[in-house]
């Protein structure tokens, strides 16, 4: 397993206990109750849940490559609230109701992702810092705060969302330029690769079996098929996110957008005693285009941001991993916001793609006369609403009775992207939007208005 040590820092900064042996691919037909295919988040979650409802449950797990391949192993380590679709949008489509609680269950999720690491003993560098949106002008002040006070509106109190002060934020990060900050308890960071590869052998130990190096060719109902033989179930979960396009008739399911990280080498204690993190807070800043940071347990940044373009077809390909034009973006923006890295190397740099619906929302469903679930469309918020999404599918396979199964993002479908090149064309203007937003900002010292609502209404936020 080591030969994919190179897939990312936290591939990389992982010992050999950790990563375990390798697991045999899938050899000749079988018959099992659960037939899951991907062993990321998505799958390893739901059958985790699932053998904590019925531990006697014949579960195979299918992965193409290996446990934590793909987005699961590569993120930027957020477990956040954060869902792709807002307030309003999820209030549109159930009520304000559903909305409300599809947000506190997300709160919920956050720390059940927590209490499952400590009780199964998964050293993953969980901790619950909490999630800092930095406001570096006053244009991201006015947003922010906006956008605090709509949440508010829904009820929620400053013990969920609250502004802080220009010297309350900087008592948690001491980036530059910073005039404000909103901030949220209900967020963690964590070290992605160490959870898939632990949460893996907690489910082998339950009783799951995982065939690695088992790429699926066809997906249908109460089978899986594979070069090697085909795996038959009354239930098939297809837990393959911005996989998702290489699958027969799902070309057009989910785009898959690349988002890409880089992380430094350890930073000292006289660094990080200036730019604190103490309590390692997850944290980002106003502007548009999207990026993302957290201290590492090891005292290094692992940092990411948007800004790589969709590729024809929706292909998603090692190659794609790496763009030196974007990742210097990256990696200027991190020396923009703490100049007191200097020339610290960057050790490491890698990406990945995450999976786009055509109107921003995620999903969990079954359809329970095909025997098919999925779950998906996370738009790299996964950490977190994997887990729910696998207690979700873990309840509507068992048929138990719970408030998840009643939240508004069950059961919705999303409709297909554009053929080609509709889908090249619109998915990477929207990739330039928001470079063209802060830009503006940036020039005319004025706001972007036609720019972000395009934005807010692409996006349902």
């Amino acid at each position: 397993m080591r030969e994919l040590s190179d897939l990312s820092l936290w591939h990389s900064t992982m010992s050999d206990a950790e990563w375990g042996p390798a697991r045999e691919p899938l050899a000749g037909d079988q018959q099992v109750d659960v037939a899951i295919v991907g062993a990321g988040y998505t799958g390893l979650w739901t059958a985790y849940y699932l053998l904590q409802r019925d531990p006697k449950l014949r579960i195979a797990i299918l992965e193409g490559t290996s446990v934590g391949f793909g987005a699961s192993g590569r993120n930027g380590g957020w477990c956040s609230p954060i869902l792709p679709m807002g307030l309003d949008a999820m209030a549109a489509k159930s009520s304000r109701d559903g909305a409300i609680r599809l947000q506190t269950a997300m709160h919920e999720t956050v720390r059940e992702v927590g209490r499952v690491v400590q009780a199964e003993q998964i050293d993953c560098h969980f901790q619950q810092g909490g999630y800092l949106s930095l406001c570096r002008s006053e244009m991201q002040l006015q947003r922010e705060s906006d956008h605090t006070k709509h949440q508010q509106s829904y009820g929620f109190t400053d013990a969920d969302y609250r502004m802080l002060s220009r010297d309350e934020a900087l008592e948690k990060c001491g980036a530059t330029d910073v005039v404000g900050a909103s901030f949220t308890p209900h967020c963690a960071v964590i070290h992605p690769a160490r959870l898939a590869r632990g949460l893996a052998r907690v489910v082998e130990r339950a009783g799951a079996t995982i065939y690695e190096h088992s790429p699926v060719t066809s997906i249908k109902p109460h089978s899986v098929r594979t070069a090697a033989g085909t795996v038959t179930a009354d239930f098939v979960v297809r837990a393959t996110e911005a996989f998702t396009p290489a699958q027969r008739g799902m070309r057009r399911a989910v785009a898959p957008i690349y988002s890409l990280m880089i992380a430094t080498e350890p930073l000292p204690k006289t660094f990080w005693d200036e730019a604190r993190l103490h309590e390692r807070s997850s944290f980002n800043d106003g502007r548009h285009m999207i990026i993302y940071g957290q201290r590492t347990a090891d005292d290094r940044f692992a940092f990411g941001g948007r800004g790589a373009r969709y590729h024809w077809g929706s292909k998603v390909r090692p190659e794609y991993d790496r763009n030196d034009g974007v990742h210097n973006v990256i990696h200027d923006t991190l020396r923009e916001l703490f100049p007191g890295i200097g020339d610290a190397k960057i050790t490491h740099r890698w990406g990945g793609a995450v999976a786009a619906t055509r109107d921003w929302w995620c999903h969990a469903a079954l359809d329970r006369a095909t025997g098919i679930a999925s779950a998906g469309g996370y738009l790299g918020d996964g950490v977190s609403t994997t887990n729910i999404a696998g207690r979700t599918l873990a309840d509507l396979i068992t048929k138990t009775d719970s408030d998840l199964v009643t939240l508004p993002w069950v059961g919705h479908q999303s409709r297909k992207w554009e053929p080609e090149p509709l889908r090249f064309i619109g998915i990477n203007s929207i990739v330039r939007l928001p470079i063209g937003a802060d830009r503006h900002e940036e020039r005319k010292g004025k706001r972007s208005r036609w720019r972000e609502a395009i934005l807010a209404k692409l996006t349902g936020q």
